[in-house]
């Protein structure tokens, strides 16, 4: 099958994302989500609520669809509704979409234990709720709530629901695995039954993640000749999760004969964009959108990508707009430490290497972590001939306390020059960085981005415990990280912070 034959991706981040448990999106979240789907990484359609949930909800939505008809994007914009006549209908029309997708039960089960009604009751209410719908302009995709379920116990009832729904103006039928119950095997052979028996009907497949199938359920699904799937940033979802978009995309691309519309470099800026609105961290090993997924941590892994990119696959970071990285720890080798003295531009003969490396070894078996960022200080140190720390912060005092402005004042030291500054903020380190911002305009530094903030202690209970804050730092599209560690949490934060200006001169008189 040519290139050319694409599969339709909908993502239902606003809708079914949203159910993950602790996530609640503002309305402005959602509009700023919902613009970068459509236009930068090129979904064909979201999903962006559900009908009669809020006036909240109502709002968010009005704002979504007032924006897309503006940009002729009106179309691809898509409610959740339900069975009850006209009530969704005229919610969704009031919403200002065109699109509604009808939660309709897709096994007996649901139906008669549920609902408490026949299946014959089930359609008739269908039927009225997708006529009312299509009188008053509204486009309709069914979903066949719990379908996996009903093709494994009630299969006569999907079958005569599916008869009924053809009869009826309903763009698609939509597929889902609600419980996530399906294997690849069983999802093949039930997607492949529905085209089978209804070779006209347009389907798409909804995979859940509770057993972890969710990619390899949806790539079943479009090997069985389903074209059209839903996912969700980042895998959001009620329990397991839904099948996550990157890894859908990238299967997709790479496994099968088919193609996508999506824009493949921006799935890790929205990855990282829909973390921060949703408060719900990505695994560092998540594939694609994780932070270390592109990290190679074995030295023989290094070597081998150094003499052919021998540890290399299709999953290639620049087709993410990502960079291979190379880990330094007690399992690095002298390929990966070369690597990095490199990228920060530091010679060193081969025996001054060999004590560095040896360093870094012990460093990691102490479960230390070591970031490229901090091989000067170690080549400093194993050389004896101490890195220069060209500015300092000094006599650092941070307040906060309930009832009180936080308030962070502090002396910054460079080549003999000092400055002293003060500050007030929303807490204790935004009143040191806003009070920060205005004292390194005279030294000629720019700050970077603080694009992560991560505090670890060790587990223990211990109130004098140690605490390690490792900050990531963004700039010029590229990224780095330094760490403090300190037993006051706000101090180890400055000390992190302290690392990152002097990586900053040192960068820019190199």
């Amino acid at each position: 099958m040519p290139k050319d034959k694409f599969v339709y991706i909908m993502d239902t981040t606003l809708r079914d994302g949203e159910q993950t448990q602790g996530v609640s999106f503002t309305a402005e979240e959602k509009l700023g989500i919902a613009k970068r789907l459509l236009e930068k990484v090129k979904v064909d359609r979201i999903e962006v609520g559900n009908a009669r949930v809020s006036e909240g909800e109502l709002d968010a939505i009005k704002g979504i669809t007032s924006w897309a008809k503006k940009e002729g994007l009106l179309g691809r914009v898509e409610v959740m509704g339900f069975v009850d006549f006209e009530r969704s209908v005229e919610w969704i029309n009031e919403a200002g979409a065109k699109v509604m997708n009808l939660l309709a039960k897709g096994s007996l089960k649901h139906c008669e234990k549920q609902l408490g009604k026949s299946q014959e009751q089930h359609f008739e209410d269908v039927r009225k709720t997708i006529e009312f719908a299509k009188k008053s302009g509204l486009k309709v995709n069914v979903y066949l709530e719990d379908w996996s379920n009903g093709m494994h116990e009630s299969r006569d009832y999907v079958f005569s629901f599916v008869k009924l729904l053809n009869k009826l103006p309903v763009e698609r039928i939509l597929l889902p695995d609600t419980l996530g119950l399906l294997s690849p095997a069983k999802t093949t052979k039930f997607c492949a039954e529905m085209i089978e028996k209804f070779p006209k009907t347009r389907f798409e497949f909804h995979a859940h993640n509770d057993y972890g199938l969710a990619v390899a359920n949806t790539l079943a699904a479009v090997n069985a000749g389903i074209n059209g799937v839903h996912v969700t940033v980042n895998g959001l979802g009620e329990r397991g999760g839904n099948a996550p978009l990157g890894e859908v995309v990238a299967a997709i691309r790479d496994h099968t004969s088919l193609n996508v519309a999506i824009d493949e470099k921006e799935i890790y800026k929205t990855s990282k964009i829909v973390e921060a609105f949703s408060g719900k961290r990505i695994p560092e090993n998540k594939p694609i959108s994780g932070e270390s997924v592109f990290t190679q941590t074995a030295g023989i892994h290094a070597d081998g990508d150094v003499k052919g990119n021998l540890y290399a696959n299709k999953l290639l970071p620049e087709r993410f707009g990502r960079q291979r990285e190379y880990a330094l720890g007690k399992l690095s080798g002298k390929t990966s430490l070369e690597i990095n003295l490199k990228k920060m531009g530091i010679e060193l003969t081969k025996e001054q290497k060999k004590a560095v490396l040896e360093r870094v070894v012990q460093l990691g078996d102490k479960k230390e972590k070591v970031t490229p960022e901090d091989l000067p200080y170690i080549v400093a140190d194993v050389l004896q001939t101490p890195e220069e720390q060209k500015i300092k912060i000094v006599n650092c005092v941070v307040s906060s306390g309930r009832g009180i402005t936080p308030h962070a004042s502090f002396t910054l030291k460079s080549n003999g020059d000092q400055v002293a500054a003060s500050g007030v903020g929303d807490g204790g380190y935004d009143a040191f960085m806003n009070a920060l911002k205005g004292a390194v305009k005279q030294f000629g530094i720019e700050l970077p981005q603080l694009a992560d903030y991560e505090v670890r202690i060790p587990p223990g209970g211990k109130t004098d415990a140690l605490v390690e804050t490792t900050i990531t730092w963004q700039k010029n599209g590229s990224r780095f990280k330094t760490i403090g560690v300190d037993s006051d949490q706000v101090m180890a934060a400055v000390k992190a912070t302290e690392k990152m200006l002097n990586i900053m001169v040192r960068n820019s008189s190199n």
